[in-house]
């Protein structure tokens, strides 16, 4: 008579990529975001995980959370562990006969900078199998399935980063609204437009030229930086324009840079891969393409 004996269960899969998601982090929310769940889910995953080892492996306290020293110790094996599952996927995906291209990128920039360069793409690659999400944050590419992610942010100089342009912002406007324009102070008497992702450009651009604004916080609000930019194209106020979004417009005549005034704002136009993978040559063929600079 054969003998199966019960064996030890680990914990769940789940509950260790929230542990090593929040602990990267810094929080639970953070690791929520990334992992597509809810806070309190990761909090639930933490708290079985604590349950099945008898240990604590955060601190709650009222501003947040934080990895105790077990916790903090036993992080960098899980986080090596994820990375290279998320490599052993990204090799196991490679070996399907026609691979998709799959692209992440801010919706802003998938809308006013991808969109114009997909003719080249399709005719540089015809045939090729495209996926594009639109997303707010840089994916991280050692773990999710993207083969390239283009994003307004701060650079981190790792292997797999290409910087295409500094980001630097300056209003923009109708012609006709510019026709009115001489001084950067007459913007008071302006409706100026917002968009939700960047709802700081104002006060940074004022800041850095020394213009006093007193209506810097009132004007309409958009979570889509294409709609902000086509009320602009409509005369409906002006827009703090990022010049690697809206330099087709200017160049078409649509829009109008009624001032010299341009200020960087720290961040750069960044394409980057996953450090670990090795390029397709549909997706090297896509990065020339994408890293074209601005005018």
């Amino acid at each position: 008579m054969s003998v199966s004996p019960p064996r030890p269960k680990g914990p769940p899969l789940n509950a260790l990529r929230a542990f090593e998601a929040a602990g990267r982090m810094g929080g639970f929310a953070r690791a929520a975001e990334e992992l597509g769940v809810t806070p309190g889910a990761i909090s639930q995953h933490i708290s079985t995980l604590e349950g099945w080892t008898g240990t604590l492996l955060f601190e709650r306290r009222s501003q947040g959370v934080r990895l105790t020293k077990t916790g903090a110790d036993l992080l960098p094996q899980f986080s090596a562990a994820f990375d290279e599952l998320g490599h052993a996927v990204r090799a196991l995906r490679a070996t399907t006969p026609q691979p998709t291209l799959h692209l992440a990128l801010l919706p802003s920039i998938a809308q006013l900078w991808l969109a114009p360069r997909l003719p080249r793409l399709r005719a540089a690659l015809p045939g090729l199998k495209l996926s594009v999400s639109a997303v707010e944050t840089p994916p991280n590419l050692d773990r999710e399935l993207f083969d390239l992610s283009l994003f307004i942010r701060k650079p981190s100089h790792c292997a797999g980063e290409t910087v295409i342009c500094p980001d630097v912002i300056f209003p923009v406007c109708s012609p006709e609204i510019a026709a009115h324009l001489t001084t950067p102070d007459q913007l008071s008497s302006q409706v100026l437009l917002h968009d939700a992702t960047w709802f700081g450009d104002w006060a940074l651009w004022a800041d850095h030229t020394g213009c006093f604004l007193s209506n810097i916080a009132s004007g309409p609000q958009f979570s889509l930086y294409s709609l902000a930019l086509e009320e602009a194209r409509n005369g409906a106020g002006v827009l703090m324009g990022h010049r690697c979004l809206v330099q087709d417009a200017l160049d078409a005549g649509d829009l109008v840079q009624p001032f010299r005034q341009i200020v960087p704002t720290g961040k750069t136009l960044v394409l980057e891969t996953a450090q670990s993978a090795k390029l397709s040559s549909e997706a090297q063929v896509a990065m020339q393409i994408l890293a074209e600079p601005c005018a």
